[in-house]
């Protein structure tokens, strides 16, 4: 049919338009229904699929969140007991308390073998903390700038752990060869607590 005959149709007396125009009619009107018919059916189900893939894309945000985390975590657990083997590698060079006296010891005898005279060496009170003990020991020397030197780097060369720190150097009388310094210091080391001095835990409530 051409569009002038189509516009000359009558909708008031459908049953007598031509079988063409009748089955284009119909054909129409079934397309109208399934559609209408499509759209109230279908719709909200579209909708619900929107939202359930919106839901599933941040799930997998949030899984890969997770995943990211727990990659950061197994890091942070390496190097967590990395951190607690040298801790335990540094507990080792600590002299125990039955150790202390020898190392004093060891510190005098770096200074005697030296050739260098103590004027003092006197042990403070010990510092403590939750697992560690510091020991201060005011020193007061007297010898060579070469001597004091090497003394200094024969300490930090023990076989325990032990600093040099608050060193003030002043000149003495001369000596024979080179001027004679005193040199004022703190010595310091440290050692682990023995579990017998740990402090009991606090009753509970």
């Amino acid at each position: 049919m051409t569009l002038d005959e189509i516009r000359q149709l009558d909708f008031k007396d459908t049953p007598n338009w031509p079988l063409q125009a009748q089955v284009g009619a119909m054909v129409f009107l079934a397309l109208l229904v399934f559609g209408l018919a499509y759209y109230a059916l279908f719709s909200d189900m579209l909708d619900e699929i929107d939202r359930e893939q919106s839901k599933e894309q941040q799930l997998k945000e949030t899984f890969l969140g997770k995943k990211q985390q727990v990659a950061n975590l197994i890091a942070l657990q390496a190097q967590l007991a990395e951190i607690e083997r040298s801790f335990n590698a540094m507990l080792k060079q600590l002299p125990s308390k039955a150790e202390m006296d020898s190392l004093l010891t060891e510190i005098n005898q770096a200074g005697v073998g030296r050739g260098l005279q103590f004027d003092l060496f006197r042990p403070a009170a010990e510092i403590r903390n939750d697992q560690l003990s510091e020991l201060p020991i005011q020193i007061r020397l007297t010898g060579s700038y070469n001597d004091l030197a090497t003394f200094a780097t024969d300490v930090g060369k023990l076989s325990r752990i032990v600093t040099l720190g608050n060193i003030t150097l002043s000149p003495l009388a001369g000596g024979p060869v080179e001027p004679r310094l005193g040199m004022d210091a703190t010595a310091r080391t440290y050692r682990a607590i023995d579990p017998s001095e740990a402090a009991p835990a606090a009753p509970k409530p």
